[in-house]
């Protein structure tokens, strides 16, 4: 789960941003605080989930044009819990499908790759 990668990845630095998006059979219709408290009751979700947003034409959120823009594997999101690693600096790591589980070997170890980059200065 999302929630066990902040746990275990957090005090090196490690943050889960959640966008929650309803682009996908309207699997979340509802508000976001609705949501966050089903993510926390469901998933013990403590990562910070921000507004609704839009992945998928017409009209995908910035974060999500930006995203789906950078190779090596550019291209829209096919469902919901795609995931994304981006460095403390800006710069794009990684993308992983939503059949990816979050704790998959591949997704943990560019996550402790990029947790051992140090951290700006400033």
């Amino acid at each position: 789960m999302l929630a066990n990668l902040e746990r275990r990845y957090g005090p090196k630095g490690f943050r889960v941003l959640g966008f929650p998006c309803n682009d996908f059979a309207d699997e979340e219709p509802d508000d976001v605080p609705v949501i966050v408290a089903f993510m926390r009751r469901e998933f013990g979700a403590t990562y910070r989930l921000y507004g609704k947003v839009r992945c998928v034409e017409p009209g995908p959120s910035p974060i999500y044009a930006w995203l789906t823009a950078q190779p090596p594997r550019p291209g829209k999101v096919a469902w919901n819990f795609a995931k994304f690693l981006v460095a403390r600096d800006g710069t794009f790591l990684g993308r992983w499908s939503p059949d990816t589980a979050p704790d998959a070997r591949i997704v943990t170890s560019a996550i402790e790759k990029a947790l051992m980059v140090p951290r700006p200065k400033g």
